[in-house]
């Protein structure tokens, strides 16, 4: 009898669509990249999904974000990534947590967790999950910086001791090495950031709708990185296919 997984199942055979559907994937970041992720793990039968995100849809997200939409504006991304995972299948059980990921952040992830994504924008957060994982021995994939970018064909699966260029990828090997992590598997881009002139105003025109207490607001200072709909994208999608890859072991 034909279900929504058919296809999929065509290609990775039934016992992988089980395991799948028992599986529990960990999302921190549901932006750009992130709801790339979700939707790229949801619709290949991903059932179990922890969301973590303390920010609201915002206008400047329209241009790159599978979640957002003019409807979803102001809403919680991680609500708005729950209805969407919900409403392509039903079965999935889905757990948000509103709140940006630091150190001292607690009972989020255990051991019941088959696999953890990191999205999440600073090097403080990203660190953090690398440890937690290696201490609970479970598989991480992080992405690096899409910002400023604009050929997608340029994106590759490495481990951060081999990545060059990205900036931020830089970084994170200097920590990590620091911290006696030998690898970490990451998306990143070889594409040298374009150089980005203008700088965005800082109030937003009040287009932007941030929660109460944020950490990380909407409202700009400075200069931010510029960003398009397909390079992102295709990170998130990219790291949705190693994690279900890892997952049923091909």
């Amino acid at each position: 009898m034909l279900d929504q997984f058919s296809r999929t199942e065509l290609l990775l055979g039934k016992e992988a669509i089980e395991k799948l559907n028992k599986s529990k994937v960990a999302v921190f970041g549901i932006g750009g990249v992130g709801s790339f992720v979700v939707e790229g793990l949801v619709r290949v039968g991903v059932g179990n999904f922890i969301l973590v995100d303390d920010d609201k849809v915002c206008l400047t997200n329209l241009n790159r974000q599978i979640i957002a939409t003019h409807k979803t504006i102001g809403k919680y991304k991680v609500d708005v990534a729950k209805e969407r995972i919900v409403d392509i299948n039903p079965n999935a059980k889905v757990k948000t947590y509103k709140e940006f990921f630091m150190p001292e952040s607690e009972d989020i992830i255990d051991k019941d967790t088959d696999y953890i994504v990191d999205c999440v924008d600073t090097v403080t957060a990203k660190v953090e999950l690398v440890m937690r994982a290696n201490k609970l021995n479970i598989p991480i994939i992080s992405s690096m910086g899409t910002g400023n970018k604009l050929d997608p064909t340029r994106l590759e699966v490495t481990d951060i001791y081999k990545t060059s260029i990205c900036p931020l990828a830089k970084v994170m090997r200097k920590e990590l090495r620091t911290r006696k992590i030998n690898k970490l598997k990451v998306v990143y881009s070889k594409e040298e950031p374009i150089k980005i002139d203008e700088t965005m105003d800082s109030s937003c025109k009040n287009s932007c709708i941030c929660p109460p207490g944020t950490k990380r607001k909407c409202t700009i200072r400075n200069q931010v990185p510029g960003s398009i709909s397909f390079v992102p994208s295709v990170a998130g999608l990219i790291i949705s296919g190693e994690v279900i890859k890892d997952i049923i072991g091909k």
